[in-house]
């Protein structure tokens, strides 16, 4: 099923006799929905509205994301959060769409200085079980009250309603940008960097840690942006207060562009065997559960607080990290393990509580996340 409007959308999950598997650009494919009816929301598209002085945006769910990150650019504007591309991780093809990122959440290396997705969603229409089209929040900031179902329905990928339309905040993109890599450190080292880097007054908005850096080893990524002047002296402060490292700063926009687009989509991992995991987590609890989970290769974003691991085919990563305070999310593979992070009884019982009441039914991608 591929509705082209909100109306023929929502006439379908009424008259829907069983379950169904709700489906954007088909990028994203984590976790394991049970057996259902596709339904599509990639011809539901188009930019509603758009006002960059007001540094709003406003599309429907099927839009695909590089066209409204074409129009932001047009007019020197950018998506804050910096959204992952699965593709090239998942092996999928066809284009991300706006629903899609909304749905999960989907947030780069930049939150820990611009925030989540979510904090950029403004207002949503949505669908739910029933068929019944709910709207919350707004189309600008000053509109935006009453109860915040906007952050609910983002990362809930489809199991209480399917969204049709998003409203964004937007952001100017920044005049300059620069990166000082340090080489060679360990994973604890590199989180102590990181934190320090974070916790100084020079406005970090990307900390990460990979295998593999511009040299060949492993490489410590401390990203400052914004104007020419601050950034060239931000970055010197940075370098700094790592004199024992021997830093450098990448100063280029087109080297720094590709070296954090290969941290946002996790491109060490790209072409090699086994499976992904997620883990989210305290970045001070990085290094310990890292070494818990004896990976192949690991990738850390976010300050330490997002370790990617990659780990043999069929390994459950829920068993190897035990009880901590954070989640491990199978993006890729994962084998019988639980693909979601399983949940305290008294979270699940809010979970099911609020599927019930948004899918009376059970038929919104059922058992994806139970």
């Amino acid at each position: 099923m591929r509705p082209e409007t909100e109306a023929e959308l929502a006439g379908m999950i009424r008259d829907a006799g069983g379950p169904l598997i709700i489906r954007g650009g088909g990028t994203r494919p984590i976790g394991r929905a049970g057996p259902g009816e596709v339904l599509e929301t990639g011809a539901i598209t188009g930019i509603s509205l758009y006002e960059p002085g007001a540094l709003t945006l406003v599309a429907r769910a099927g839009t695909p994301v590089a066209e409204i990150e074409a129009a932001l650019d047009a007019e020197g504007q950018r998506l804050p959060f910096e959204p992952m591309d699965h593709r090239g991780l998942l092996g999928t093809q066809g284009a991300p769409t706006l629903g899609g990122l909304a749905a999960g959440n989907v947030s780069g290396p930049r939150r820990i200085q611009a925030g989540a997705c979510r904090d950029h969603m403004l207002g949503v229409r949505v669908v739910d079980g029933t068929g019944t089209v709910l709207r919350n929040g707004g189309r600008v900031m000053k509109n935006v009250t009453g109860y915040d179902l906007v952050k609910l329905m983002a990362g809930s990928r489809g199991t209480l309603g399917v969204l049709t339309e998003v409203a964004l905040k937007v952001l100017p993109k920044p005049e300059a940008v620069a990166t000082l890599i340090l080489e060679g450190l360990s994973a604890e080292a590199a989180v102590a960097a990181m934190s320090r880097a974070l916790g100084a007054p020079y406005d970090v908005s990307g900390a990460a840690h990979m295998p593999g850096g511009p040299d060949g080893g492993p490489a410590t990524l401390l990203r400052v942006e914004g104007f020419a002047d601050s950034v060239s002296y931000r970055a010197g402060q940075l370098q700094s207060l790592f004199k024992t490292q021997a830093g450098r700063i990448e100063a280029d926009a087109g080297r720094n562009a590709a070296l954090w687009r290969g941290v946002r989509d996790v491109a060490p991992f790209h072409g090699r065997e086994g499976d992904v995991w997620r883990i989210s987590c305290k970045p001070s609890d990085g290094p310990e559960l890292a070494a818990r989970l004896e990976a192949e290769a690991l990738l850390f974003d976010w300050g330490g607080g997002l370790i990617w691991a990659l780990l043999p085919s069929g390994t459950d990563a829920h068993a190897r990290l035990g009880a901590f305070k954070g989640h491990a999310t199978a993006v890729r593979g994962g084998g019988e393990a639980p693909a979601f992070q399983p949940e305290p009884a008294p979270v699940a019982a809010l979970a099911a509580g609020l599927r019930a009441r948004f899918d009376p039914r059970g038929i919104l991608n059922p058992g994806l996340m139970a």
